[in-house]
């Protein structure tokens, strides 16, 4: 048996979240503790509805809570949406071997569960576009891409592999040469519908999942810009944001396709509806460019 690259090396349920948090956090020891989701990486706790608990899944995903740890606390002042801050950091123990987070739990849903109409998300284009210059200019090192995901031959074999278990064709752009990736900024890193938060106006009100933060291309966030927003949307991105160079934006372009595909890939394997509905909507924005 072959195991999805999500698959759990370690589970985590709400009895023993309940235990780890109650054990570490005295203050919490009484709290009601429910079980939000699981992604890649983290499975994912609210405590008494008021902070989310993350706990990693894999082994790979410790050094990216470790980081948001370290990095987040940094910049979350200089950004102008809220993001989360991790205020309660768990230890290893014999129960759970890696570190755990609690972060205050931010207002609004995840915009793959929100069903956004085209003019709401190309009303988002401004609001993410002036988050993502505000991040980009924050003056930090947050160490380097790890899993080179801008590699333009990996990220085409990878993508060929997922739109052919999806049974799609590639786009007719798809082996148009983009240049190599320059590390020049602090970007989030996986930029998708998952991790913006919509209010319940239909407006983008925060950006969470933090754990792929690094020094690195901005190429890796304008992605969400070919995934998330239609076409008059991404005008508005382009011009808000200032300068984005063609070259970089056509490596965004071959970006955002690879993460559409992963994750539609991802949601029909766990069965989410919401995400999988999200993420061909995500490649056909792409696709048809």
């Amino acid at each position: 048996m072959v195991l999805k690259p999500w698959a759990a090396e370690r589970a985590v349920d709400a009895a023993l979240a309940r235990e780890l948090i109650g054990r570490q956090f005295p203050q919490l020891a009484r709290a009601r503790v429910e079980p939000v989701g699981e992604g890649w990486d983290n499975t994912v706790f609210s405590v008494d509805g008021t902070y989310v608990f993350r706990f990693p899944r894999r082994r790979i995903a410790v050094q990216s809570i470790e980081r948001e740890i370290v990095v987040l606390p940094q910049i979350a002042a200089r950004l102008p949406l809220p993001i989360p801050v991790p205020e309660m950091i768990g230890a290893p123990e014999d129960r759970f071997p890696w570190p755990f987070a609690g972060y205050r739990m931010l207002p609004g849903r995840t915009a793959d569960q929100a069903a956004l109409s085209v003019d709401r998300r190309t009303a988002a284009a401004p609001t993410l576009a002036k988050f993502l210059r505000a991040l980009h200019a924050v003056p930090l090192d947050a160490g380097r891409d790890s899993i080179d995901r801008l590699d333009a031959t990996r990220l085409r074999d990878r993508t060929s592999e997922w739109l052919r278990e999806l049974d799609l064709p590639p786009p007719p752009w798809f082996e148009e040469p983009v240049r190599a990736p320059v590390p020049r900024a602090l970007v989030h890193g996986d930029l998708h519908a998952r991790q913006i938060l919509i209010d319940s106006a239909g407006a983008v009100c925060g950006v969470i999942d933090w754990g792929d933060v690094h020094f690195g291309d901005p190429a890796c966030d304008f992605a969400v810009a070919w995934t998330f927003l239609p076409p008059q949307g991404r005008a508005k991105f382009r011009s808000e944001y200032g300068s984005i160079d063609d070259e970089t934006w056509r490596l965004a372009r071959l970006r955002g396709l690879h993460l559409s595909a992963a994750l539609a890939v991802y949601a029909r394997g766990i069965s989410d509806e919401q995400l999988f509905r999200e993420a061909l909507a995500a490649l056909d924005f792409v696709r048809i460019s």
